[in-house]
């Protein structure tokens, strides 16, 4: 019988409370990941939903995502007769906040026109908009109901249907209506600002602006070369839809990334050291054990498998249970988690070696045992 699971069972409650507060610390390590994960595919999901091939935004800008972008409505018909287009639509985005139900609601907004790329690629409950005014279709992570009545701005809007999984890259549920509707939202004036931009001799009705035009392409037609006859407008700059998601990646999520990865660096590192101390504490609680196996004989690999067969124990059945605490609890966190089966197995790897290297501590400890101290009183 091995010698490891010997020692173990003669310990079992302080080896198993040892397990447990080693799995806490794994199990931030593992949600960690899974909120990386999950940040990069909220930033993603807008942006992949529309199902569209090619952003085209205001010169000069990496709209609508990482800045502001105007550009007039009327850019959707010289999009769509452009070689290779087959679809083109235009959208706005905003971000709002309203009372509903006695609960702060913030939403990013999307307005597209019916029947033309930009709007919602399916609906999980309900049906889409049907109506050209006061109609909505929200993310079911709002916690809105078909049939309900949502006040935005002077208006309200009736939900008429949910989708799943349409979330803004700050996390925010998405909410689609009509273009018009959003542009009455974002870009008309109060009857008092209205007043006085007439007063001084503007149009405050004129407010065909949009915030980007998206298009879908043919497919024996390359995204790029769209993008390129664009862009010789010179007052137009067009993206792909490979160029907006790595936009989104290395920018607008950019820095959360980057802190979450060296935070997720400084825990591992955390747990190497936790790792590392309680095995030297388990080696010094077994000095005369091991004097005593040095004593009778027992050679250095015998007594090295001990030490690091426990630290593989220890961090193995730790991220076990990390790992499922995490997978109970990881739909009450306010983003999205994502844990995936290639992040387990590499986290795995990672606590292997970590183990491995934290036991040379211990195993330094008991190859220096004097086996005199077995007969020490």
């Amino acid at each position: 019988m091995s010698l490891a699971w010997r020692d173990i069972r003669h310990n079992f409650g302080r080896f198993l409370l040892t397990c447990v507060g080693l799995s806490l610390l794994l199990g931030v390590v593992l949600s960690m990941i899974g909120i990386y994960r999950g940040l990069v595919e909220d930033a993603l999901a807008l942006v992949r939903g529309l199902g569209v091939d090619v952003w085209v935004v205001e010169a000069d800008t990496r709209g609508p995502f990482a800045e502001s972008s105007r550009i007039p409505g009327d850019s959707r018909e010289a999009v769509a007769r452009i070689r290779g287009v087959a679809a083109a639509g235009a959208i706005t985005l905003q971000t709002v906040e309203t009372l509903h139900g006695g609960r702060q609601l913030r939403l990013q907004l999307v307005g597209y026109q019916l029947g033309r790329p930009g709007g919602p690629a399916s609906i999980a409950v309900g049906r889409g908009i049907a109506r050209a005014h006061f109609e909505l279709v929200a993310d079911a992570s709002s916690g809105l109901q078909p049939g309900e009545l949502l006040r935005l701005g002077r208006d309200v809007y009736r939900v008429v249907g949910l989708t799943r999984g349409q979330v803004a890259s700050g996390g925010d549920p998405v909410a689609f209506l009509t273009l018009r509707d959003a542009q009455a939202l974002q870009f008309e004036l109060a009857p008092p600002s209205a007043r006085r931009e007439r007063a001084r001799g503007a149009d405050p009705a004129a407010s065909d602006t949009v915030n980007a035009v998206v298009a879908r392409v043919s497919a024996h037609v390359a995204p790029t070369a769209v993008a390129a006859d664009i862009r010789r407008w010179k007052h137009l700059q067009a993206m792909t839809q490979a160029d907006q998601e790595l936009l989104l990646t290395r920018s607008v999520v950019d820095r959360a990334r980057k802190q979450i990865g060296l935070f997720t660096v400084i825990l591992m590192m955390v747990s190497a050291v936790i790792i590392a101390l309680i095995i030297y504490t388990m080696t010094m609680d077994k000095v005369r054990e091991i004097a005593t196996l040095k004593l009778i004989g027992a050679p250095d690999r015998t007594i090295v498998g001990l030490i690091v067969q426990q630290a593989l124990a220890l961090g193995l059945i730790g991220l076990g249970l990390g790992t499922a605490l995490i997978f109970l609890v990881k739909d009450w966190f306010p983003r999205r988690v994502i844990l995936s089966v290639e992040d387990a197995i590499a986290l795995t790897a990672v606590v292997l070696v970590v183990c491995v290297l934290a036991s040379g501590l211990g195993v330094r400890l008991a190859l220096r045992i004097d086996p005199a101290t077995a007969l020490g009183s």
